[in-house]
């Protein structure tokens, strides 16, 4: 079975981990979220794609949530003592893989050839496809102006007030994603932030209708839990722009783009409202504290079809 799974962050990351767990019977491509690329220390950092490298992988820091377990950070402090700013951590692993995806680029490769071959190096079978190979950068509009995604992921801690998102670059799907999701037998929206991991993608060109004219199954899972976010700034993001902080406020952002959406089993109480929606609505355990438990949502998520 081909599926397709749309993700960002650590929900996504997870769920993708999940069906990798199901092993051959499933032929599993990630469409990943790039908005939150970044130039750090002259690098291109892809924080989303390197969270599926290190994850499928099994090189992942689990206690963080980011980078690679076990990490030293010697290059980090020395170029902290030349100035340079102290910000955004930079393992010495982590630095060795963006250094790697910019020797790549720099040398011709896209981004979507330079991830092909470091999660080839890394023993990963599965695609990773960016949703662009352009430069393309989410933008959040608060109250102190406009900022790159890292400015408030990262260096403001998500404290200043979102107003907007917008996406910046003219930038276009590749062939190689929106044929993922056009020959896919499951299209999964996976429990990502959806204004900034699903949202940089579905923003791109064509990518919203592929995924409506698409054959596939399409089922999204809600990233929101009893009202928050289990990690992120998801739920403050979306009361900031006047959208319920509920299963509800994500289902209707996916309204007509999805045919089925899961909720957990905190938010069962949601089914009739979702419902009305026009959406199927299945209840399942999706907090993915455990392999087991992601390995158990993705067989659900496939024995929906």
């Amino acid at each position: 079975m081909k599926v397709t799974l749309l993700a960002g962050g650590t929900g996504g990351t997870k769920l993708a981990h999940g069906f990798a767990l199901m092993g051959p019977r499933v032929e599993l491509t990630v469409i990943a979220n790039v908005g939150d690329d970044a130039e750090i220390h002259g690098l291109h950092v892809s924080p989303d794609i390197d969270a599926l490298l290190y994850t499928l992988a099994g090189l992942i820091d689990t206690e963080r949530g980011w980078g690679v377990r076990g990490d030293t950070f010697t290059a980090h402090a020395m170029l902290e003592r030349y100035g340079e700013p102290a910000w955004f951590t930079v393992g010495d692993a982590d630095l060795a893989t963006h250094a790697e995806r910019t020797r790549r680029m720099r040398k011709g490769a896209s981004l979507t050839d330079a991830t092909a071959a470091m999660a080839t190096a890394l023993g990963i079978t599965i695609r990773i496809l960016p949703a662009t190979d352009d430069r393309y950068r989410t933008i959040i509009e608060t109250d102190e102006g406009p900022l790159d995604f890292q400015d408030y992921f990262v260096r403001l801690r998500q404290e200043p007030e979102v107003r907007a998102v917008r996406f910046e670059g003219d930038a276009r799907p590749t062939a190689a994603m929106l044929g993922a999701i056009g020959n896919a037998d499951l299209v999964v929206i996976g429990p990502s932030n959806p204004l900034v991991s699903i949202g940089p993608i579905l923003a791109l060109p064509g990518v919203r209708d592929a995924v409506k004219t698409s054959h596939a199954a399409k089922i999204a899972v809600s990233p929101i839990i009893a009202g928050r976010a289990l990690k992120g700034p998801a739920d403050r993001m979306l009361a900031s722009l006047g959208h319920d902080v509920t299963a509800v406020g994500v289902a209707r952002l996916y309204s007509g783009l999805v045919d089925r959406f899961v909720v957990d089993e905190a938010d069962a109480g949601l089914r009739p409202e979702i419902e009305m929606l026009g959406l199927a609505v299945d209840v399942l355990p999706t907090v993915m504290r455990s392999d087991a438990v992601r390995a158990a949502l993705a067989e659900a998520l496939v024995g929906q079809l």
